[in-house]
């Protein structure tokens, strides 16, 4: 799975990594959280959790007032933006935005399947970017206080310095509590979409994030391909093994109030404690 990642990048940036058309972060969206976010959103985030707040790119028409009345209205020359979404995709027949939390990833194998994306992966399709995810690996040898086994987190990014863009879908939810004419009401949620992880890459956790190359972006955001067959075909095609390198970070990055760049920094062998090397498969610290 994908539960926490690093989004290191500027707005200004990003427009220019993936070739964004439309710079919308600045505009008003619903969010979730009770409490201002830290950083805010944004602004460079080392440790992104579900339900804040990140960079998004999607494909679509610029936003107009007839959107507030029906967000999937269809409209002429739809560009690529970069928007402020919300981690955790609430789908628009949900009673409470509260479901988002538990639809933080798509499941590859499942997505056209489950009612709760298969929409969205037909017509809104997105790509996440982010410096690096963490992935937190079960030791097979040490044990916590708890007597499970000890989680020692793992940060993975492109091994070739090249932008990273995760394979998302997103999704419109109305406040059923606001007036009608409320264009704030409007919370614009997103997921991850996951596959089984790759050779290496599995030894830290059984799932990764799908990743997409760059000549990839444009048919994935493409609004108009919206025949299930395609949309296999690209996931397909999105596997693409040995792009990716790994190495243990410190555990601060379990807490939600951690950040900075100091969270993907390396974590020197001394300091593992049954850690699994991903490219060796041995163990470090036992």
């Amino acid at each position: 799975m994908c539960g926490r990642y690093a989004a290191s990048a500027h707005p200004d940036e990003l427009v220019e990594a993936y070739d964004v058309e439309l710079d919308a972060t600045g505009e008003r969206s619903l969010s979730l959280l009770k409490n201002p976010q830290t950083p805010a959103p944004g602004e460079p985030d080392y440790n992104v959790a579900p339900s804040k707040q990140a960079p998004v790119v999607l494909t679509r028409a610029p936003r107009t007032a007839t959107e507030a009345a029906d967000p999937d209205d269809a409209a002429p020359a739809p560009v690529r933006q970069l928007r402020l979404l919300t981690w955790g995709l609430v789908p628009s027949w949900a009673k409470d935005p509260s479901v988002g939390a538990r639809m933080i990833n798509a499941r590859q194998e499942t997505l056209l399947e489950k009612p709760a994306f298969s929409r969205a992966a037909l017509a809104r399709r997105a790509l996440v970017p982010v410096s690096g995810w963490y992935e937190w690996q079960a030791s097979p040898v040490a044990k916590d206080t708890r007597g499970k086994p000890r989680k020692q987190p793992f940060y993975v990014s492109r091994a070739d310095g090249l932008p990273l863009a995760l394979a998302g879908v997103y999704e419109f939810w109305r406040n059923p509590q606001s007036p009608p004419d409320d264009e704030d009401a409007w919370l614009v949620t997103y997921a991850v979409i996951t596959t089984a992880a790759e050779p290496g890459l599995d030894r830290i956790h059984e799932r990764q994030p799908l990743a997409l190359e760059p000549d990839q972006w444009r048919d994935w955001l493409d609004p108009g391909l919206t025949d299930a067959d395609d949309v296999r075909s690209m996931v397909a095609a999105a596997h693409v093994p040995g792009r990716f390198t790994a190495w243990p970070v410190s555990r601060a990055v379990g807490s939600a109030g951690s950040n900075g760049a100091g969270l993907v920094e390396p974590l020197p062998a001394t300091e593992l404690v049954g850690a699994v090397d991903p490219v060796s498969g041995e163990v470090i610290g036992g």
